[in-house]
């Protein structure tokens, strides 16, 4: 924002970043995040990331518009399906990447 360093309370004040933990937690904190990830439907993820990068320069209308149309397309994918299936089923979901 100003270029000045900003303490990890104060990110997360911010909103800047998710979660702070003391130094010493970080390696199993990091690792439990990056699971998580990793559990979700690889499709599913690299779309997410890819509209964040793709609507970071959008006006808010514009930014909106663009997610509510990648959300559109997301949700008729098979890991989509999937997702919905495992949840309904209570089991984990096998994602196929399509």
């Amino acid at each position: 924002l100003t270029g000045e360093p900003v303490d990890a309370r104060t990110a997360a004040e911010w909103g800047l970043v998710n979660r702070v933990v003391p130094a010493s937690e970080l390696r199993n904190a990091t690792l439990e995040l990056a699971g998580r990830i990793a559990e979700a439907s690889e499709l599913t993820v690299g779309l997410g990331k890819q509209a964040f990068y793709s609507q970071i320069d959008l006006d808010q209308p514009k930014a909106y518009a663009y997610a509510k149309e990648v959300m559109s397309m997301n949700s008729l994918a098979a890991d989509a399906q999937e997702g919905i299936s495992a949840f309904l089923e209570k089991r984990k979901p096998c994602w196929t990447g399509k």
